[in-house]
């Protein structure tokens, strides 16, 4: 059912905890399946140089979580933008059609961690809210 790389991303994930001073922090989940995912990240001249995750889910949403961080670190927060679902999934190797839902919210807390740094910037409150995890 899952790729090899997905099962190596859930048994050893990388860059699991919280950065207690984050920059940005987005927190999503999909109240349908239970998972839920706070991407925490440290962003130095626009580029993110820390990226940590805790995720309550599945397999799928422990491995999304995973290969997000080590795919966004050290990226542009505009080039970490540009992570898709299907980003997240072809450099995992593919996933089941019914656990796609996890890559999309492994994408949305990078994005919701990204835009809550750039309101802190501005001097703005955080976004918050659960996601449905569906394609938007």
């Amino acid at each position: 059912m899952y790729s090899p790389k997905v099962m190596q991303h859930f048994s050893n994930p990388q860059n699991v905890g919280e950065i207690s001073d984050a920059d940005g922090v987005g927190e999503v989940g999909n109240p349908v399946c239970g998972d839920m995912m706070t991407i925490y990240i440290k962003v130095k001249d626009n580029v993110i140089t820390d990226i940590k995750f805790k995720t309550f889910g599945c397999a799928a949403a422990i491995a999304t979580s995973s290969i997000i961080t080590t795919m966004a670190k050290g990226m542009t927060l505009d080039d970490a933008l540009k992570i898709s679902r299907n980003d997240v999934a072809r450099e995992l190797g593919g996933l089941p059609p019914q656990k796609m839902h996890c890559s999309n919210l492994a994408a949305d807390g990078l994005k919701l961690a990204i835009e809550n740094y750039r309101r802190k910037l501005q001097g703005l409150p955080p976004k918050s809210g659960v996601t449905s995890g569906e394609e938007r």
